[in-house]
């Protein structure tokens, strides 16, 4: 077994590496650019080598020093984590010239599943479902749009080299194809080094669902099962889960086995995954295409390990060093389902335009501890963060074993970070802050678990999609399971504005507001040295939440709501951020986590996916506001505003053009995405106040029109 690691990666994932490694008894490295310096990884190490500046072209994807630091440090092995060099064979070959070992695939594997257009050759040739689509090169926009009308509209524009969603556009019509066709190799020459790009149809009503594999280096490739993920936006995935509400144990199989031909056919071994879109409509189970396989460790595998029982970390550092899997096909597990959400520096109230800043407070959910599965001797389960509760690395490799030790109902949580209430999110790096993940022995519990953990969730700070996740998880038709990767956009068209509210749940907040309102009340009266009596504080509270007025009376013989008696369980003392709301729901079993802020004349009030302004005023009071003046917001249609911080990499108009409303103004770059922006109206442009190159902040002025 390797003595010590070297984790060629950041954040979140080089944390859950390195918890594996030290449960094992290996050492381990960090390796940070300058915008890391005091991040979480860099202090959980046992040793750490600095990199470079911040840009990750300067640091995370130099490869030469990353072998100079194993070099220096003694690392007898490599882990890449995900992203930066993860999927670069060239990384890989340099890793076994150096006679360090690489904790991922052989580089011939990787190469051959890294060519998205060679990669569906081989998928072919190893009778894996393909979509249909050309796979040649594309000399042109012109080239482009003579295949797409050929393939029939709507097809998906792809980076060879891409992943994780980037480099990708999907276009209906002729003009989406020459909009998005070059905007899509300058994704892939920016972010892989590849600006070639493949056309393919594109599966409507799509389901995105994928094979987990563990392979070893003495032929054994078994599939741990399928994860779903459908809900994505901008082919980003934002929820996972295991396993799919639309597959059958045939088309698991099915699909298991075409995954492990294609692993095979390849040489491959490691953990790796096979993607396959799904037609949603095909209910025989036989309507999926192999999209990609990705080499490396997926984002989402805590999903995988939750139900089946097995650290892929640890499997991976095992197969690496040679070991056999120690387990077949017919004992994989599948046991209970789990959910994961990514938690994004994003602000979904805006167009989810990225956002970066210092973490003013991160409190993440508690976890839940797991109980040891098996018997004498301890299990192999993973522990609820991501620390890993395994013998020795003298033990034998795991075996899939139940998660809640032969079948426990209760659900539990598990948050994988890599960062620190603090801690910056930087403009150079992904915007993942977290992963939320719940286990439960059904999908409705998991669901459950999963709305109760993200109220509990705190952050501030940066923009965040907290409320949307939640949103989410509360949809009729997520928790129906009928899912497309179009979901967002069918069902939020118009953007993200919170998630509905029901009266019940309008009135609980009411409740809240008026019973804080009382205490802050209760304590302002207890001040020393004020003149005359001491006043009782208000009983009587008029509460406006969502532009409807709630009449609320607080009493020690408990809360009325307009009228109505509400059997809640309150605390409150002036200054706490989170209220717990005991008695709420129909059959008043429900306890409902509220986050509360003072704000203005009342109360912020967010739970359930929304963020709710009480204004609270005395009974007395309250008539007044009825002859306050409304203050009308300015008019900013005439400026072109930059929406996020990010860089000006294309200025379409200068001094004096005229443009029409939709048009393309300017392309600014944020967080490795190229996002376009439009002029709002007809108009002709009166200075322009940015150039090409610029570092613009939120809300800076681009333009102006006349």
């Amino acid at each position: 077994m390797f003595k010590k690691i070297l984790v060629a990666n950041r954040g979140e994932i080089a944390c859950r590496v390195m918890r594996t490694a030290k449960a094992m008894g290996i050492k381990t490295v960090a390796v940070y650019s300058d915008a890391d310096a005091r991040a979480p990884h860099v202090l959980m190490a046992d040793e750490s080598v600095r990199l470079g500046p911040a840009p990750a072209a300067e640091s995370y994807l130099k490869a030469e020093l990353i072998l100079l630091a194993a070099k220096e440090t003694g690392a007898d092995c490599i882990h890449p984590g995900y992203g930066f060099l993860s999927e670069r064979e060239s990384f890989a070959l340099a890793c076994a010239e150096a006679g360090i070992a690489f904790v991922g695939p052989p580089p011939k594997a990787i190469a051959a599943m890294g060519d998205k257009i060679e990669s569906k050759k081989l998928a072919k040739a190893a009778g894996v479902n393909v979509v249909p689509g050309y796979l040649g090169e594309i000399d042109s926009t012109d080239h482009a749009v003579e295949i797409a009308g050929g393939i029939g509209y709507p097809v998906m524009m792809k980076a060879s080299a891409g992943g994780g969603g980037k480099g990708m556009r999907l276009a209906y019509s002729e003009q989406d194809v020459r909009e998005g066709f070059e905007a899509t190799k300058r994704e892939g020459l920016a972010s892989f080094g590849d600006d070639r790009v493949f056309i393919e149809k594109f599966i409507e009503s799509p389901r995105h669902i994928e094979i987990q594999l563990i392979g070893d280096q003495h032929g054994n490739i078994v599939y741990l099962n399928e994860r779903e993920c459908s809900i994505q936006r901008r082919h980003q995935k934002v929820v996972e889960e295991a396993p799919s509400p639309f597959v059958t144990p045939k088309m698991r199989k099915a699909m298991g086995e075409q995954a492990v031909a294609l692993a095979q056919a390849v040489g491959y071994y490691s953990a790796g995954t096979v993607e396959l879109i799904v037609s949603g409509a095909d209910t025989t189970g036989e309507g999926f295409y192999f999209l990609e396989m990705n080499t490396r460790l997926q984002v989402e595998h805590p999903v995988t390990e939750e139900i089946t029982g097995l650290d892929l970390v640890e499997l991976m550092i095992r197969v690496a060093a040679g070991e056999p899997l120690g387990f077949t096909q017919d004992e994989v597990k599948l046991n209970g389902w789990s959910i994961e959400n990514r938690v994004y520096a994003e602000d979904p109230y805006r167009g989810f335009l990225p956002s970066i800043g210092r973490l003013v407070r991160y409190n993440p959910p508690e976890t839940s501890p797991l109980p040891q599965a098996g018997g004498a001797g301890g299990g192999h389960a993973l522990s609820s963060t991501a620390n890993v509760a395994f013998n020795d690395s003298a033990s034998p490799p795991p075996s899939p074993l139940p998660l809640a030790g032969g079948g426990a109902e209760e659900s539990r949580v598990r948050v994988d970070d890599g960062v620190r209430e603090g801690g910056e999110v930087s403009m150079f790096y992904d915007p993942m802050i977290a992963k939320l993940i719940t286990w439960a022995p059904t999908r409705d519990g998991a669901i459950a678990a999963q709305i109760a953990a993200l109220d509990a969730f705190e952050l501030e700070g940066p923009g965040n999609n907290i409320d949307f996740l939640s949103a989410i998880m509360q949809h009729p038709r997520f928790q129906s399971g009928a899912l497309t990767t179009g979901f967002i956009a069918e069902e939020y068209p118009e953007g993200f504005h919170g998630a509905p509210a029901d009266a019940a749940l309008l009135k609980t907040l009411a409740a809240v507001a008026a019973f804080a309102a009382t205490a802050e009340a209760d304590r302002a009266r207890r001040i020393d040295g004020q003149l005359g009596k001491r006043l009782r504080p208000p009983a009587d509270w008029s509460v406006t939440i969502d532009k409807t007025d709630h009449v609320v009376t607080v009493s020690t013989d408990g809360i009325t709501v307009d009228s109505e008696d509400l059997d809640l369980a309150l605390e409150y003392t002036p200054g706490d951020r989170m209220v717990v709301a005991d008695g709420h729901g129909e059959d008043g079993d429900e306890h409902l986590t509220i986050r509360i802020a003072k704000a203005r004349a009342g109360f912020k009030l967010t739970t359930r996916g929304a963020s709710h302004v009480a204004r609270v005023l005395p009974a007395r009071v309250a008539p007044y506001t009825a002859h306050l003046i409304e203050k009308v917001a300015p008019d900013l249609s005439k400026f072109l505003i930059c929406p996020m911080p990010g860089l000006l990499v294309r200025l379409d108009v200068a001094a004096g053009d005229r443009v029409e409303a939709g048009q393309p103004l300017a392309v600014v770059e944020a967080m490795k995405m190229e996002n376009i922006l439009r002029a709002e109206k007809t108009g002709t442009v009166k200075s322009v106040a940015a150039k090409t190159g610029d570092s613009l902040a939120v809300d800076q002025v681009i333009l102006e029109l006349d």
